[in-house]
C-alpha cells in the first residue's frame, strides 16, 4: 500500500471514529462545534498501524528537509503516548538505522523513585521531535516542550496528527517551534 492510500485510509477512520459536531467545551475552557478524539483512531488496531506509517513518513521527509538526525520522540502522555510508540514501531519495521526511539511526557514528575518526568527512551544526544495527537491552542504541546528542554532534550519541530486550524500551531511555531500536521480541520470536515 502506498503512503497516500494509507493516509487516506487513517483520515476516512479519524471522520468516522473521532470526529464529531455540535457543541463542546474543549479542554482548553474554549467552546467549539467541533471535537477531535484521536484515542479511539490511535488506540485502534487498524488505525495505530496507519497513524505509525503516516507520522513515521512525515517525521523522516522533515528530518530530511531540516538535515537532522532525530534520536527519539514523544510528548504529554496520554494522548500522544500511542502516537509515539505507533511511529517508533514503524521505525523499527522499516528498517531504520537505528530506529527512532519513544518517550512519554509525564503531567508532573513522579513524587517517588527518581522522581522523572520524562520516562523511556529518551536521547538527549540528537535532536528529539515532540508528539501530540490534537493541537488546539497549542498549551499541551509547549507544555511537554518545555519538560523537554528542562531534562536536556532540543526539540527539532512538532509532529501532529490532527491540527484544529484554531491558533494552536500558530502558538508553537511563535514559539521557535515548526508544527508538520498530518491533518488539519479542512481534511476532517
Amino acid at each position: 500500500m502506498s503512503i497516500e492510500q494509507d493516509r487516506e485510509e487513517l483520515r476516512q477512520i479519524l471522520k468516522a471514529k473521532s470526529v464529531k459536531t455540535g457543541k463542546f467545551t474543549l479542554a482548553s475552557g474554549q467552546e467549539s462545534d467541533l471535537y477531535v478524539d484521536c484515542r479511539v483512531t490511535t488506540l485502534d488496531a487498524r488505525g495505530a498501524v496507519l497513524v505509525g506509517r503516516v507520522l513515521h513518513d512525515l517525521l523522516r521527509k522533515e528530518e530530511a528537509r531540516r538535515g537532522l538526525s532525530i534520536g527519539s520522540l514523544g510528548g504529554l502522555t496520554m494522548g500522544a503516548d500511542p502516537l509515539t510508540l505507533a511511529v517508533a514501531m514503524s521505525s523499527s519495521i522499516a528498517g531504520d538505522t537505528p530506529p527512532v526511539q519513544a518517550f512519554v511526557v509525564r503531567k508532573e514528575a513522579k513524587g517517588h523513585g527518581r522522581g522523572k518526568r520524562i520516562e523511556g527512551n529518551f536521547i538527549t544526544e540528537q535532536p528529539v521531535v515532540v508528539v501530540d495527537d490534537v493541537i488546539t491552542t497549542g498549551g499541551s504541546t509547549l507544555k511537554a516542550i518545555e519538560a523537554i528542554e528542562a531534562e536536556g532534550g532540543k526539540v527539532a519541530f512538532a509532529l501532529i496528527l490532527v491540527d484544529r486550524s484554531e491558533g494552536g500551531r500558530a502558538a508553537i511555531e511563535e514559539k521557535g517551534y515548526p508544527v508538520v500536521a498530518a491533518f488539519t480541520r479542512a481534511d476532517l470536515v
